[in-house]
């Protein structure tokens, strides 16, 4: 490994590191969606609210995993949710994914990181809660500018096939994703 940021698991067991070109190329966003929340409460992680769980979304082909891969798990809280991939050693939340390969999308928590300071500053705020009105979003163009170039050149140069997510000959996830209940995810819900 070299130039890019280490991260892990709570306990240590999956390590891994983002390249210095996804650094570079990645957004860093804070959520405040429900199904973030929700993650992070089912992990037994503290609940974030009122703050946002913090992301740093980035082309998947920039992460490597090089210890502990055995213990990336996923879950999703709908039968078309997102992926949400956790370590099984210690159930800490670790990134979320479109559901296929070829949609190359990653959002890796920033606190897998010791230095988070590192991603850069939050350029985006999403489901941002308005009491009596619609959630809404900061920085969204900046957020769906970067999403959207990232898969156009993953999708272009053919990197998006290198993941650590999807097997490379099938495309379909490395750990068969578990599909929670409507009422586990129910009691999930503040």
């Amino acid at each position: 490994m070299g130039g890019g940021l280490a991260f892990s698991c709570n306990c240590g067991t999956l390590r891994g590191e983002v390249s210095a070109q996804g650094i570079k190329g990645g957004t860093r966003v804070v959520c405040y969606c429900a199904d973030c929340r929700a993650n992070e409460l089912y992990h037994g992680q503290p609940d974030p609210a009122p703050d946002p769980v913090d992301l740093f979304q980035l082309a998947p082909d920039s992460i490597s995993i090089s210890q502990g891969a055995a213990h990336l798990k996923a879950l999703r809280f709908g039968p078309r949710g997102p992926l949400r991939w956790y370590a099984s050693c210690c159930g800490t939340p670790l990134a979320n994914t479109l559901a296929k390969p070829t949609l190359p999308f990653a959002g890796i928590r920033s606190d897998v990181f010791k230095d988070k300071s590192a991603l850069g500053k939050i350029r985006a705020k999403a489901f941002l809660p308005v009491t009596g009105k619609q959630s809404r979003t900061k920085g969204g163009g900046v957020m769906a500018w970067g999403i959207l170039s990232r898969m156009i050149t993953s999708r272009l140069s053919g990197r998006w096939r290198e993941t650590p997510f999807f097997a490379t000959q099938t495309g379909k996830p490395v750990a068969e994703p578990e599909l929670l209940s409507k009422d586990q995810r129910a009691k999930l819900s503040p």
